[in-house]
């Protein structure tokens, strides 16, 4: 359980990250918005809380046993950089040079950047990365976990529920996903789409352990997340019932702030009301 002091700094970090990502893809003029703020609170919560970090990036004698991160989601960028530049892999003044060219903090996140292990960006590719990674650090006996994001919409794609069968099949116990059930992409609603639900029994059905939670609260996430780790049996899934654009009250729910970057009224807006 986190404490109220606690919660209340992860939730300066949180909102500062959505002031990066508003800030990062208007400058820009390019990124996606709406999924970098429902996973949010689920990544400050993540990186501050719960993993084994190796911040400067070095090959010390810790770093081999960091815990690793795979962004299935990689067009949520905007918020895996800050929540980088939060612990300490860069200098906060670089997340303006996001998506311009020779950055290290391109669109989709790219081993260049510190702290990002793989190219990620292909929708449904994350979960199978993620099944490679975990499998070689058993292979190791490296006690480090692999965590992987993936929104919902990705989960349509086929290659996602290879990762699911492969991880059960052997037994990536050190292999924890976490899910941003926010029920939109840039199509629509997901059930519209392509319906995933009921999401859990199909998981489950995979024979995998699977948690849903309310993605926006930090109590839950962290102690969802720290349940997981203590997993010794099969990997574990998190699903996070999130909302799409969350802290921009204008962008809350509306699919067509997926992929868009805002305007300067839109930005003003938006800084206007997290500024408050």
């Amino acid at each position: 359980m986190l404490t109220d002091k606690e919660i209340r700094d992860l939730k300066e970090l949180a909102h500062e990250s959505r002031k990066n990502i508003i800030e990062m893809v208007y400058n820009a003029q390019s990124g996606h918005i709406g999924g970098a703020l429902s996973s949010c609170d689920i990544m400050t919560v993540l990186f501050h809380k719960c993993m084994n970090l190796a911040p400067k990036w070095n090959k010390d004698k810790n770093f081999n046993n960091r815990d690793r991160f795979v962004l299935s989601k990689g067009h949520a960028s905007a918020i895996l950089y800050s929540v980088l530049s939060q612990c300490g892999y860069f200098k906060q003044d670089e997340l303006k040079t996001f998506r311009k060219l020779n950055s290290k903090l391109q669109g989709h996140p790219f081993p260049l950047c510190p702290g990002v292990e793989v190219a990620t960006g292909s929708l449904g590719q994350g979960l199978s990365l993620a099944c490679g990674i975990a499998l070689a650090l058993r292979l190791d006996k490296n006690p480090a976990k692999t965590f992987v994001l993936l929104g919902d919409g990705e989960l349509q794609e086929g290659s996602c529920w290879e990762g699911f069968m492969n991880a059960s099949h052997n037994k990536l116990n050190n292999l924890i996903a976490i899910i941003d059930r926010n029920r939109l992409q840039i199509d629509g609603n997901t059930e519209d789409v392509k319906g995933l639900d009921n999401l859990a029994d199909k998981i489950k059905a995979f024979n995998w352990e699977v948690i849903e939670i309310d993605g926006h609260d930090y109590n839950a996430i962290y102690q969802s997340i720290e349940k997981a780790k203590q997993n010794r049996e099969r990997p574990v899934a998190i699903i996070c019932n999130t909302i799409k654009g969350k802290g921009v009250s204008f962008m809350e729910n509306q699919a067509g702030w997926h992929g868009k970057a805002p305007k300067t009224d839109d930005f003003n807006k938006a800084m206007e009301e997290l500024n408050k």
